[in-house]
């Protein structure tokens, strides 16, 4: 069984157990192994942007397209970045001018422009999310959309008790795409006037209050079918 928890398939995990940061441990290893390497060259600033950004934070990036990190990984790759950006030693640990989240801020606005390794994952299962929907037919929609939702409405699944961890993951990124996704509307036929976000220029998208006993539930029942306003 203690082999069986260790297999891993394209690099990754095959079973995910309950304690997830043991897990994924092996991501914070990779990213401290490159950064050691790194620590025996004398680089300028520069060349420690570049290697940070093109390297250390593109080694988890296909774990986190997959699983959602949990927090205490995603802190650990952070702290070795920052360790390596600031000059820290085995021995002796050198000030940090500024708060790694400052780093990340883009450089237009006065920041170095790495990413937030935790924002990072939610936006790839978000990307994951939405090939899902633009992808009904694909096997990996099939699988999911039979044991998960069934109804076929993808971004309003529940997440319930039991669920796999996969469908956890895939969950946090429907929940990161909910908040900027809005219907654009067409016919209206598929868009529920009450429940799905479909008002642009609205901080909620959505209708607010319903006005007594309404007969309409679709979008399309207020279109007018000969001027299609």
């Amino acid at each position: 069984m203690t082999e069986a928890l260790t297999d891993k398939y394209l690099r990754l995990p095959a079973i995910v157990g309950a304690d997830r940061s043991d897990n994924f441990q092996f991501l914070i290893d990779r990213v401290l192994k490159r950064l050691l390497g790194w620590k025996e060259k004398n680089l300028s600033t520069g060349g420690k942007e570049v290697l940070l950004k093109a390297i250390a934070q593109a080694i988890p990036s296909y774990a986190m397209s997959v699983f959602k990190i949990p927090k205490q990984i995603c802190k650990g790759i952070t702290d070795g970045m920052s360790q390596y950006w600031w000059g820290d030693d085995a021995d002796q640990g050198r000030m940090h001018w500024l708060a790694w989240w400052k780093m990340c801020i883009p450089k237009k606005f006065g920041g170095m422009g790495f990413r937030d390794i935790h924002c990072f994952n939610l936006a790839l299962l978000a990307k994951q999310a939405w090939r899902l929907i633009e992808n009904p037919d694909s096997l990996c929609a099939t699988v999911l959309r039979a044991r998960y939702f069934p109804s076929g409405d993808l971004l309003n699944a529940e997440l319930k008790k039991g669920s796999s961890f996969t469908w956890q993951s895939i969950w946090a990124g429907i929940s990161t795409l909910k908040r900027g996704h809005i219907w654009r509307v067409g016919d209206g036929t598929n868009i529920d006037i009450w429940k799905d976000e479909w008002i642009p220029n609205s901080a909620s998208r959505k209708v607010i209050t319903r006005r007594g006993q309404n007969i309409f539930s679709r979008v399309s029942d207020l279109v007018d079918p000969i001027t299609n306003h």
